[in-house]
């Protein structure tokens, strides 16, 4: 059975998007290794499934290149606003992952804001392994040390370095995801405050690797750096992909605005993600 596909990408955070609302569609982890594949796949930092939403008007399933399951992915999710827009022709909508509800509207001409929920800041939420400050986590490695935590409904570590360029990323990166406080493993960024309203960051996501957006960690990033008091509550947060706008609200929610595009659309093979 031939079933079709978007490629879609968010400040190039790419996702191949299927549409399972109405047909079940089912992938292994083998699939969907397959299928994020960029030599002998689509290619892409996440899969994306759409099911039928108990609440909300879609339900979006974000799953990882190495098959595990996330929980959140700010960029993935304004990629399905924007098919959810076309669709219907409204400008709002929410869509359901998870980790609950997301509220979506477009903000502006080809921008679309989501509402990512509240910043969750205790260590159980994160979650951690043992109860500590998440201001200040007790973990460092090679030159990066004392980063803050928090949930966006996924967990991220937060470090504010001098160059996040001048990093090895590809080797402490793997190491920060799976440390031992992590119990679910961690999304990790690494931030420079420019000034209170711009952040250069580069994120290793936890199951995908380096990546050229990470929208779920620019929420996070903004909100340690508040805490932090080395910003304000809203700046632009930049990474290697494109530019994100992020608002962390006196109520505790924080906002995503950011661009969607579509790359190309096509057809694959259904039994190859069954594998």
């Amino acid at each position: 059975m031939r079933t079709p596909f978007r490629k879609m990408h968010g400040a190039g955070n790419d996702f191949v998007i299927l549409d399972a609302r109405e047909t079940p569609l089912p992938i292994t982890e083998a699939g969907a290794r397959w299928l994020a594949d960029r030599n002998r796949g689509v290619g892409a930092d996440q899969i994306i499934r759409l099911e039928k939403a108990p609440q909300g008007d879609v339900f979006m399933r974000i799953l990882n290149p190495d098959g595990s399951e996330a929980g959140a992915c700010g960029n993935a999710t304004r990629c399905v606003a924007r098919i959810l827009f076309e669709e219907t022709g409204r400008d709002t909508g929410v869509i359901q992952t998870i980790s609950g509800l997301l509220p979506a509207r477009v903000s502006a001409p080809g921008l679309i804001e989501i509402d990512m929920g509240p910043a969750r800041l205790g260590w159980r939420e994160v979650p951690l392994a043992r109860e500590m400050d998440t201001l200040h986590l007790d973990l460092s490695e090679g030159p990066v040390s004392d980063p803050a935590a928090c949930s966006m409904g996924n967990p991220h570590a937060t470090f504010f370095v001098d160059d996040p360029w001048a990093l090895p990323l590809e080797r402490i990166g793997p190491v920060l995801e799976h440390a031992a406080i992590f119990p679910d493993r961690a999304n990790v960024g690494f931030a420079q405050v420019v000034s209170p309203e711009h952040i250069v960051l580069r994120v290793w996501e936890r199951g995908a690797g380096l990546t050229l957006a990470c929208g779920s960690g620019a929420c996070a990033t903004l909100v340690n750096a508040h805490r932090r008091g080395l910003t304000g509550r809203r700046a632009a947060v930049e990474l290697p992909g494109g530019t994100l706008t992020i608002t962390w609200r006196e109520d505790g929610h924080v906002l995503m605005e950011g661009p969607t595009a579509v790359s190309f659309t096509g057809e694959l093979d259904a039994a190859l993600l069954d594998a």
